[in-house]
């Protein structure tokens, strides 16, 4: 066990014996709370920006200090039982310190917007700045903690190698790593699938990092296969699920947005119509998706091509009826008004629904393919699928949403196209933001010792690439309100010329 301890903590400082803060994952957890990429998650979108809201939803940041409590509660739950933790020792460790840094880290990457700044900003980076490994949240995370954040004389968070492979949701990189790749595995792990021709559509990290993802994964050979998490990456993922399927309705609720109506006229009309439905043909299914029950029932049927190592018809159908009680006919009942009562209803249905789903996580030691080591029990899975549907359905389905982010999207890609320009100025190389230069000549350097067989690629253009993949560091390191401030001044909209110094 000694020689695993020595290797869970290689790349992280070890304090000394006695010292408070001895614990070298605590001193992960304190750099990770102290970068300006954490600070910056209180001005980034979770899924509706504060200011089109009026009122206080979910950032990122409070997302992630919402998942660092609910994995350390998964531990502590774990750590209860005597055959858990045994199977976890087997497994290489899972230390609530090393889920709670993870947790807090796990999004750092992610860009203005929301996910729509991160499927526009991939978009861009592989057809417009030619970057293969395009852009992916989860592995500008990683980059973040390993290459661009400067923390003293060192370059990265200098973070234990526990820490580091527990960021690794996804432990493979777009195209080539590891070999063979996920992607073409059959099944795929969860993540994995996409198009070959463009790579996996979700991954955690970028070929730049691949030496440092061989490095934190190296203690846990032998234990785990090279897809497959570690068990606090495991613990991080499902407290990331948890937490998202129970704030963001949270939010929706609390902005008037989820109609307690529409919701369950959904969910009843899939309960009391289940067979009829069922007896549909695909086709008809989609011709008639407005009409009620039937977008529940496309729910069921995706489930069950994706994931029926656990989706079955009992379990799901039990799922949409308890939601139905404690969201459609609980929670949803009364309006939102501002009042102690809605506060207080809003604060019992978060305890109860995240005690219930923490009690519910359990290890096992040989998961499905598409499944991590630590994963929810069936009925509880099934209940997550049903509220991140309601989600789905009735907020990200909006028009009005879809108008608001399309107005970001275009937002993005005129910034993009405007620091493209203005990086590829023979004339203004010398007026460059101090940032954006020297993130141009770290691409360049990492770049340059990469082969193009590392991209499965012929050929390398080394400038057009660092100058690309600078550009995405720098916009992915923006707030909302800094890339909007940015472009406005990009594009002479703005008249306030020493204070836009702040988004540069």
């Amino acid at each position: 066990m000694e020689d695993l301890r020595a290797r869970r903590l290689f790349g992280g400082a070890v304090m000394a014996p006695g010292d408070l803060t001895s614990s070298p994952y605590r001193v992960d957890r304190d750099r990770i709370v102290a970068s300006p990429f954490f600070a910056r998650l209180a001005g980034v979108t979770q899924v509706i920006s504060p200011g089109g809201s009026g009122l206080l939803v979910h950032n990122r940041l409070t997302h992630s200090l919402k998942v660092a409590s609910v994995a350390r509660g998964i531990v502590e739950q774990l750590g209860s039982s005597v055959e858990a933790q045994a199977l976890l020792d087997k497994l290489g460790g899972c230390d609530p310190d090393v889920v709670e840094a993870a947790a807090l880290a796990h999004d750092l990457g992610h860009p203005p917007f929301g996910h729509l700044g991160e499927h526009v900003l991939d978009r861009l980076a592989r057809e417009r700045l030619g970057l293969p490994d395009g852009f992916e949240g989860n592995a500008q995370s990683y980059r973040i903690v390993t290459s661009t954040q400067v923390r003293g004389a060192a370059i990265g968070l200098d973070l234990t190698a526990a820490v580091r492979a527990a960021l690794l949701k996804y432990p493979w990189t777009r195209r080539t790593y590891p070999d063979p790749h996920p992607m073409h595995m059959n099944p795929t792990p969860r993540g994995a699938g996409g198009d070959p021709a463009v790579g996996s559509g979700k991954f955690g990290a970028y070929v730049t990092e691949l030496a440092d993802v061989r490095q934190a994964r190296a203690p846990f050979a032998g234990r785990l296969a090279d897809w497959q998490q570690t068990a606090e990456a495991s613990v991080m993922d499902t407290a990331d699920d948890i937490a998202y399927a129970i704030h963001d309705l949270e939010d929706f609720h609390r902005v008037g947005v989820l109609q307690q109506g529409a919701v369950a006229a959904e969910l009843v009309a899939w309960l009391r119509d289940a067979d009829d439905l069922r007896a549909l043909g695909d086709v008809q299914l989609r011709a008639t998706g407005r009409r009620p029950g039937r977008s529940v029932e496309a729910l069921r049927r995706r489930l069950r091509e994706k994931d029926d190592w656990i989706c079955n018809d009992e379990a799901f159908a039990a799922a949409v009826a308890h939601v139905r009680t404690e969201l459609a006919d609980g929670l949803l009942a009364a309006p939102f008004d501002g009042s102690i009562d809605a506060e207080q209803a809003v604060a019992r249905f978060s305890a109860r629904w995240t005690r219930r789903l923490i009690d519910a996580v359990h290890v096992r030691p040989d998961p499905p393919v598409r499944s991590g080591h630590i994963l929810l029990a069936p009925a509880q899975w099934h209940e997550v699928q049903v509220l991140k549907f309601i989600h789905h359905r009735f907020v990200l389905e909006r028009p009005d949403l879809a108008l608001h982010q399309r107005g970001q999207a275009r937002l993005l890609s005129s910034l993009v196209e405007a620091l493209h320009a203005w990086l590829t100025d023979p004339g203004e190389e010398a007026r460059l933001p101090r940032r954006l230069h020297d993130l141009v000549e770290l691409a360049e350097a990492e770049t340059a010792a990469l082969s193009p067989s590392d991209y499965g690629l012929e050929r390398l253009d080394v400038v057009a690439m660092a100058r690309g993949r600078a550009i995405v560091d720098f916009v992915a390191a923006l707030t909302d309100g800094q890339a909007v401030g940015l472009l406005d001044a990009l594009s002479g909209r703005s008249r306030q010329l020493w204070t836009d110094a702040f988004v540069l």
